[in-house]
């Protein structure tokens, strides 16, 4: 199952494969730097909004404006819905994290790769820059992360998909059947109408789930999962297939993770399938939630997914991949007992 995307990243980040790739050699970007790496110390791995907010200032001045600043919305506490852009190619690219408040660490990786996107200068950026757009909305729930909680904000919840006097559950708002204005989620009526502002081909959705045993033995890090809902059209969900075993490729080969299929449903509200009704290879990613001292290699995980998705939609082998390969990802085991 392996693919161009993985020998070009065995390189940017220094990590040798265990064996040639299959795959007949495409002609090569410009040359790439040695490896690619984010400062530690950028932000915590389970960070507060304003240390979002500051390590997203930082990197922009940092980047001399590469990497563009703003906001999607507001919560219902009034927090900013922040948006970080990078690139100003005519692909786009989505990333949301943390839509889910207490499942923080896709938040960190995405600050660690818009460092590395945004802020060295070569060849290679150059060129992966005129090719894409890349935005990512960095911590979805800002209230919800507050609150270490799954929901958002808003004491008026009820009804189906919250927890009544809590709030709502975004990922389960993008249903793009159901006009923005009756969606009663301003999360995902910001995520909903950026989709519309700027029509991505990819979005990716980052979150985390518990611990899970594979028949192996070994515990799955992560996992993943295309739409599944009927309502995508086949060639959605085709590119969909092929943008997961794009990541199942990377984050095995290049992170050391046990990569899973995610037994996810069809609701159409769920971000993975109602951006695949709209159109765009989607794909969620699940990391597993690990003891302390393995939430870096989680971390990095996320980072080369993000890192990875950009690499092979740049050069464009994410769309050479057999979206039937998509069918080998093992499906996920049993939980483990808390």
């Amino acid at each position: 199952m392996r693919s161009k995307v993985i020998g070009v990243f065995a390189a940017l980040l220094a990590v040798p494969l265990l064996g040639p790739s299959p795959v007949k050699a495409e002609p090569a970007p410009p040359p790439q730097p040695t490896t690619l790496a984010a400062p530690a110390t950028l932000v915590p791995s389970e960070p507060s909004p304003e240390q979002v907010g500051s390590a997203l200032a930082a990197i922009a001045r940092a980047s001399d404006g590469r990497v563009r600043l703003g906001a999607i919305g507001r919560s219902n506490e009034g927090r900013p819905l922040r948006l970080a852009t990078v690139g100003r190619g005519p692909t786009r690219l989505l990333y949301v994290t943390q839509q889910h408040g207490d499942e923080p660490l896709g938040t960190p990786a995405a600050i660690q790769a818009l460092w590395v996107l945004g802020v060295p200068r070569s060849a290679w950026h150059r060129w992966l820059l005129s090719r894409l757009t890349i935005d990512i909305v960095v911590q979805a729930n800002p209230d919800g992360a507050v609150r270490d909680q799954r929901y958002n904000h808003d004491p008026t919840a009820s009804g189906e998909y919250s927890q009544p006097g809590v709030g709502y559950d975004i990922n389960r708002f993008h249903n793009p059947l159901t006009p923005i204005s009756d969606n009663p989620v301003p999360e995902s009526r910001a995520v909903l109408s950026w989709w519309r502002a700027v029509r991505p081909s990819i979005v990716v959705d980052y979150h985390m789930q518990g611990r899970y045993l594979q028949p192996d033995g070994r515990e799955t890090t992560a996992s993943i999962l295309w739409p599944t809902t009927p309502l995508a059209g086949a060639d959605a969900v085709n590119r969909g297939r092929q943008l997961a075993v794009s990541n199942y490729q990377a984050m095995t080969y290049l992170a050391g993770a046990n990569v899973t299929r995610y037994p996810g449903g069809d609701y159409e509200g769920i971000a993975r399938n109602a951006y695949g009704v709209l159109g765009s290879a989607s794909l969620l990613v699940e990391l597993s939630n690990l003891p302390a001292e393995q939430v870096p290699a989680q971390i990095r995980a996320a980072f080369v997914s993000m890192l990875a998705t950009a690499q092979g939609a740049a050069d464009g082998s994410l769309w050479r991949v057999d979206p039937a390969a998509a069918d080998t990802v093992p499906a996920r085991g049993p939980s483990l007992p808390d």
